[in-house]
């Protein structure tokens, strides 16, 4: 109606509506800003929860890896085993402690150095 002559509107109501279709394509403006503001937020929001989730699994990927081993040497003597060296061997059971406590303490150091954990 602004820009096309119609019969029912008069030159002087023209300018009035092309006063209000600025004031329109002002406004469509300002939503369309307002919403690629929001998304922007959103996608940061999404981003720092994604950083966080990553940061607690990476944690218990490291302590499930830590006891991985543990639990194989554990199910590994756990079991029935009629004729076992290290069962009539006196140490069996201290060196067996100790060699799990070293692969937990070689696997922290590891973890420690890569800056993983």
């Amino acid at each position: 109606m602004s820009r096309d002559p119609f019969a029912v509107v008069n030159k002087r109501t023209a300018i009035y509506f092309r006063d209000v279709y600025d004031h329109l394509v002002r406004i469509n403006d300002l939503a369309e800003s307002y919403k690629d503001l929001s998304t922007g937020l959103l996608e940061a929001y999404i981003s720092m929860v994604s950083n966080r989730l990553n940061e607690v699994v990476k944690v218990l990927t490291a302590l499930t890896v830590v006891f991985m081993p543990l639990t194989v040497i554990t199910g590994i003597y756990g079991m029935n085993f009629k004729y076992m060296p290290e069962l009539d061997w006196r140490y069996g059971y201290h060196v067996t402690i100790g060699v799990m406590v070293a692969i937990v303490v070689v696997m922290m150091w590891f973890f420690r150095k890569k800056k993983w954990l």
